[in-house]
């Protein structure tokens, strides 16, 4: 018998075969990019694994293509490699000017796909500062573990209301709040009402 997981049991870890639309359009680029990052750092499958908590198998399904990664497990590899997430999905292309036009919006989505985030800077070089839309459904909750040390996020919510967690502080947001703080601890947010959350997120890292 193989010592691979069954694909059953790497879809559980977090990704799923792509398929048609917006995500799968990010599977070849989160591949490229995991790849060239992985070799440039003299990092195996194995070390990576290790360093991250992302299986091999899985690993090695998102580098061919073949597997399309959620949010958490590209933040888990991100820290693992020391990039920051755009790094990630970035494509290698430095246009001076760029639309990103909402009908054609690339989303990566939580694994329960109540959660989703577009990324609202192009996708031509990884970034020190980030900025996403995200959008959470009535009643979900999303658990984000801590991200590289210095990075903060500056949160505003746009529509709907927000429990956000950080570390053991707790802070309750109406649409118009906003709130400022460090995502090197562990943090979550959930959505109270039954309306759909809908944030801007500015991403900074040390």
């Amino acid at each position: 018998m193989s010592s691979e997981p069954s694909q059953r049991a790497i879809e559980r870890e977090g990704v799923s075969a792509p398929d048609s639309g917006d995500a799968a359009d990010l599977t070849p680029i989160l591949g490229a990019n995991l790849r060239r990052l992985r070799i440039r750092r003299g990092l195996s499958l194995e070390r990576l694994a290790k360093a991250s908590g992302v299986s091999r198998a899985m690993l090695g399904q998102i580098e061919l293509g073949q597997s399309t990664p959620t949010i958490n497990v590209v933040w888990k590899i991100s820290r693992a490699l020391g990039v920051p997430f755009s790094a990630l999905i970035s494509q290698q292309r430095r246009p001076r000017t760029a639309l990103l036009a909402g009908a054609r919006a690339k989303l990566l989505t939580s694994a329960d796909g109540t959660f989703t985030s577009r990324s609202l800077f192009p996708f031509d070089e990884a970034r020190k500062v980030e900025f996403y839309e995200l959008h959470l459904r009535g009643h979900a909750r999303e658990v984000a573990e801590p991200h590289a040390p210095g990075t903060t996020e500056n949160l505003v919510v746009a529509a709907g209301a927000l429990e956000l967690l950080v570390d053991t502080e707790r802070f309750v947001l109406s649409s118009g709040d906003a709130v400022f703080f460090e995502a090197d601890v562990p943090h979550e947010y959930f959505n109270p009402g039954d309306v759909e959350a809908i944030m801007y997120l500015v991403m900074t890292y040390a």
